[in-house]
């Protein structure tokens, strides 16, 4: 007969641990229905986004960037928006970091944009692929020069020795590339642009009775068009 598992008492929460399960808010925003949305997802992206910046929260562009490999093990880490438009959502990252090479064996992703003051969220799956190194430089020089630095400084998701190691190697390129001097983009380092296939508008409402109105691409993705669904909260 099998018996539960002892629990040491140093693994159990101590009494002044919030309980996760005693945690909710009630919505109660305005909700959204078909005919408030725009024609185009990247159109209602931007009113939300405007929405986020205008509110004051905490960089709006932040958003929860999912990856798998090729056997489907997921992972997760939060990345910085730095361009969207018709063709999809853009960010930067390391190509060797856990996610780029997750994204060359499997090119399904997602991102989640968690608005939580305003209780929405916005849900992008789609697929990514490397932009231009073109496009990829003229944005690194906008990055701030140590930035730049700890693009090259950094062997992302790779394991190090100590932080000591990793400011040697931040020293070693300040000292080769002091403050005003042109750093280059790193090869190991580039865009990623997220073409759609459905992108989801989250809104709270009371009684977790939410707002899901998802916008689900049809044909090609240059043809630009979309079907807009409602989906049970």
């Amino acid at each position: 007969m099998l018996q539960d598992e002892a629990v040491h008492p140093a693994d159990m929460p101590s009494a002044d641990t919030p309980d996760p399960s005693s945690m909710r808010a009630h919505y109660r925003a305005e909700g959204i229905a078909e005919h408030d949305l725009a024609a185009s997802p990247y159109d209602q992206f931007s009113r939300w986004f405007k929405d986020a910046a205008a509110a004051g929260l905490h960089e709006p562009n932040a958003m929860v960037v999912s990856t798998a490999d090729a056997a489907g093990r997921p992972s997760s880490r939060t990345v910085l928006l730095k361009a969207f438009d018709e063709r999809g959502f853009v960010f930067f990252t390391n190509y060797t970091s856990r996610k780029g090479r997750e994204l060359a064996e499997n090119p399904h992703l997602s991102l989640l944009f968690p608005w939580h003051p305003l209780a929405r969220q916005v849900i992008v799956t789609g697929t990514a692929e490397r932009i231009g190194r073109d496009e990829t430089a003229a944005y690194f020089r906008t990055r701030p020069h140590g930035s730049q630095l700890g693009a090259w400084a950094s062997e992302q998701s790779a394991p190090i020795a100590s932080r000591d190691e990793l400011e040697r190697a931040y020293e070693e390129l300040a000292a080769r590339y002091p403050e005003g001097e042109q750093v280059p983009a790193p090869p190991h380092w580039g865009g990623y642009r997220v073409t759609p296939d459905a992108i989801e508008f989250w809104q709270g409402r009371l009684n977790r009775l939410h707002d899901r109105l998802r916008y689900v691409r049809e044909g090609a993705p240059e043809a630009g068009q979309w079907r807009v669904e409602r989906l049970a909260p």
